[in-house]
């Protein structure tokens, strides 16, 4: 596939037809489900498949910690117990339980170290299996370009790939994007965007692991497991940009960044602040900025300025020549999780695909374009970052419990991080 081809592809849901080999036929009443990744968001996203759809039966857990599997299905039984019936033998371990897993179920939810996303939802598609994966979608170029061929693979098969953008299904951010693309502020003319917090992955060093198990332990604080922070924090923000900018990506980015915190502050590989600068084809600048520091000025928003007003988009508010300020109806609200997973179940029962390829590689190379950018200190085009070579860590299919460490620690168990201006873009 050319890169070339790459940047102008489309994913869309195509016309119904019958479904591909392998996949859930329509009719039926129960679709199996096996969930990749026992953590927060991967037991979550199992919950919100459940509450979607009634015949939704949870029949396979994996995860590389036997423990944590233990956990998550009694947690899931307890609070779903027609729907779990994940037994011991459906319980997989080690580095090919995805693949395990693949073999026994209809649709794949994948939670797991980002790191593993392509590969997952990958070998999923080959085997004929609905997929629905969490962000980001990768943490690389060559990560992204393995999802496309994956997306596009799922068109030709028919089959159903959604993303975990759920923000494109909730109505409030639905109703408010219609209305600033419909003019409410006039002309956009620049976003600003802020995610500033103080450390959120948690980290400690267990007793008895080793190196490498530590790095898997606490793959949020890795780059090379999990793409950094502007992967991890403002990809969701930068999907609902480009939603508002018409589903068009960036063209450019320059970005500044670094670790600044104290050693005894700062653990893993992560950058700590990051300031981006984002244009669009039409000329809007996107300002995003995200940081991971202890004891610093904490805000969340998403500020859209027009030529004739302003909109407050994470609190669905608009202010100017218009004022107006969504509100759900009788107060209700539903998850937009649920909201997400509903949509997906629908499209998998209905034999009308739904694939979200687009939307999941747009964000996630914007995203990852920035985290080059300020990794390099150089201006990163679309086109640029699309074609790059540029990977993080070893081949996800290379990774194993006894490898060598990508990275290691030094003193003060502090890890090496790139340099602006001396690391490559290549």
């Amino acid at each position: 596939m050319a890169d070339a081809r790459l940047a102008r592809r489309r994913f869309v849901a195509a016309p119904s037809v019958a479904l591909g080999a392998g996949a859930f036929a329509a009719g039926s009443d129960a679709l199996r489900v096996g969930l990749i990744g026992c953590g927060g968001r991967g037991t979550g996203a199992a919950m919100n498949a459940m509450n979607a759809d009634p015949g939704v039966r949870l029949v396979a857990l994996c995860d590389i910690s036997a423990e944590a599997i233990r956990i998550r299905r009694a947690g899931l039984k307890q609070q779903k117990p027609d729907q779990v019936t994940v037994d011991d033998a459906h319980c997989f371990t080690g580095f090919d339980g995805y693949r395990r897993l693949i073999e026994c179920v209809d649709v794949a939810l994948i939670a797991v170290a980002s790191k593993f996303h392509p590969l997952y939802t990958k070998a999923a598609i080959e085997a004929g299996r609905h997929v629905l994966c969490e962000k980001p979608h990768a943490i690389d170029p060559p990560g992204v370009r393995d999802l496309a061929a994956a997306c596009e693979l799922a068109r030709q098969k028919r089959l159903c790939v959604a993303s975990g953008f759920q923000s494109r299904y909730e109505p409030g951010y639905q109703e408010t994007t219609k209305r600033l693309r419909d003019g409410a502020i006039g002309e956009i003319v620049a976003i600003e965007e802020k995610l500033l917090r103080g450390p959120y992955a948690p980290y400690r060093r267990t007793p008895g692991l080793s190196e490498i198990q530590h790095q898997f332990a606490n793959w949020a604080s890795f780059a090379w497991l999990s793409g950094d922070d502007l992967l991890q924090g403002l990809v969701h923000n930068l999907d609902r940009d480009n939603w508002l900018m018409g589903d068009k990506p960036p063209a450019k980015c320059h970005g500044l960044a670094g670790r600044s915190s104290a050693p005894e502050d700062w653990r893993g590989t992560l950058f700590d602040h990051h300031s981006v600068v984002y244009e669009y084809p039409n000329g809007v600048r996107l300002r995003a900025f995200c940081r991971t520091q202890p004891g610093c000025y904490n805000e969340t928003s998403s500020t859209i300025l027009g030529t004739k007003g302003r909109c407050d988009l994470l609190r669905w508010r608009i202010e100017g020549e218009t004022k107006w300020q969504y509100r759900h109806p009788d107060g209700a609200r539903l998850s937009p999780y649920d909201l997400e997973h509903q949509a997906f179940f629908k499209a998998i029962r209905s034999g009308d695909p739904l694939n979200e390829g687009d939307i999941m590689l747009h964000a996630t190379l914007a995203a990852i374009m920035g985290q080059l950018s300020c990794y390099t200190g150089q201006e990163v085009t679309w086109e640029g970052a699309l074609k790059s070579h540029f990977a993080l860590g070893p081949k996800a299919d290379a990774c194993r419990l006894d490898m060598e460490p990508p990275v290691k620690p030094g003193p003060n168990d502090t890890y090496p991080v790139p340099i602006p201006g001396l690391t490559k873009f290549l």
